[in-house]
């Protein structure tokens, strides 16, 4: 989207606010189809955004859907995947979750021993499920987002393959599926064939395997030296361990992957106002309209978000440190140069349509900023800005 367009979606729905390009995200879908075979299903992982309008659009694209939670179940069941496209992954959840969720006839994944038993003693084989396998794979952008190493709460250890074992025979369970997910922001596509490779050689193990869940992580760049994942060389790579895979063994599996950030990221703006600039003996502060209660990822995973003066483009370059309006350490970039900044002006952060609005929250009695879908050239209002009665809906006042 152009700066013209994103200034007019400003001014015509206020600041701050969420906008999200439908183009992007079709041409991010669109890479990753063209880049693997016929036999590759992409599950969008919802937790990147759930907006109803963006899981009506990635369905209507080919996706299926990818879930951590029983609502997200429900939000994709209301978008109208069927309930064959629906993949629930949680982690840490109850058996009664779980079993929610079976009522809903939904892929099941399980990736803990505890549940696994207690699932397999109730159901046996009458329903098929996944099995979330830990690798032992540190990869990922961050610690706090890689999610494959030994000490990551996700999935159960390859180390404890013989247990999974014993529950299976002793329970009967119909294991259809393995998953893995190693971490987001994976910059080498080598950790994906490494992943690929203990599942191919667990495979072994599991006489009814017919999927086969490598996650995702693919990266986007969030600054002008990083590159995106190389989609294209990693679905070569991982037809060919496939294909040589199937001709030694006679075995074929379903490839899945589960893209959020990668489908949604890029599409992304978070448009705010500069309400002051400060300026103290060795700092000069822009404070925005916006804090970390609209987008944490900053502060949660120093996380880069190139920013933009919008309202000021040719302006005399200057070093600014961006806050925003909360009452806590809420930077969102120091010693950033930007364009002269005027109180008054409207800022860009690009790149923010993944665990932005997602991550969102009411902290310091703030409201939640509106979303807009920009498809066709046109610009849709897909939420409402808060209001201060939605502070206070599910409360009950007792005195």
């Amino acid at each position: 989207m152009n700066p013209k367009e994103l200034l007019k979606i400003a001014n015509e729905f206020g600041t701050p606010v969420y906008v999200y390009d439908a183009e992007s995200i079709k041409t991010q879908y669109e890479k990753l189809t063209s880049s693997f075979s016929k036999q590759t299903k992409f599950f969008y992982a919802a937790k990147a955004l759930t907006n109803i309008n963006i899981l009506k659009y990635v369905k209507n694209l080919g996706a299926s859907l990818d879930c951590v939670s029983i609502n997200e179940v429900k939000l994709g069941l209301k978008a109208g995947f069927p309930k064959e496209q629906i993949l629930f992954t949680p982690n840490c959840v109850d058996l009664a979750e779980i079993e929610e969720a079976m009522a809903c006839g939904v892929h099941i994944n399980i990736d803990n021993i505890s549940i696994l038993e207690q699932f397999g003693n109730k159901y046996g084989s009458s329903y098929p499920i996944l099995v979330r396998i830990n690798p032992h794979i540190f990869a990922g952008g961050n610690y706090k987002i890689s999610t494959g190493h030994i000490d990551s709460k996700f999935g159960i250890s390859i180390h404890q393959v013989r247990h999974i074992e014993r529950v299976m025979k002793s329970t009967n369970l119909n294991v259809e599926g393995l998953h893995m997910h190693t971490g987001s922001e994976i910059k080498d596509p080598d950790v994906f064939l490494q992943a690929l490779d203990i599942m191919l050689e667990l495979s072994e193990h599991f006489p009814n395997l017919k999927y086969l869940d490598m996650g995702s992580g693919f990266k986007i760049p969030y600054q002008e030296t990083e590159e995106e994942t190389d989609v294209k060389t990693l679905g070569k790579k991982v037809e060919k361990v496939i294909s040589e895979f199937s001709q030694s063994t006679g075995k074929k599996f379903e490839l899945w992957f589960e893209p959020g950030k990668f489908l949604v990221g890029k599409s992304g703006y978070l448009l705010v106002k500069a309400n002051v600039i400060k300026q103290t003996t060795a700092t000069v502060f822009v404070g925005i309209n916006s804090g970390f209660n609209h987008l944490i990822r900053p502060m949660f995973y120093d996380s880069y978000h190139v920013i933009e003066n919008l309202s000021n483009p040719k302006g005399a370059e200057r070093i600014y440190t961006v806050v925003g309006n909360i009452c806590e350490t809420d930077t969102f970039a120091w010693d950033r140069k930007l364009n002269e900044v005027r109180e008054g002006d409207i800022l860009v952060f690009r790149n923010a349509g993944a665990y932005g609005f997602e991550m969102s929250s009411n902290f310091n009695s703030r409201l939640k900023p509106a979303e807009v879908l920009f498809l066709d050239g046109k610009a849709h209002l897909i939420r409402r800005r808060d209001e201060f009665e939605d502070l206070l809906k599910n409360q009950i006042e007792v005195l």
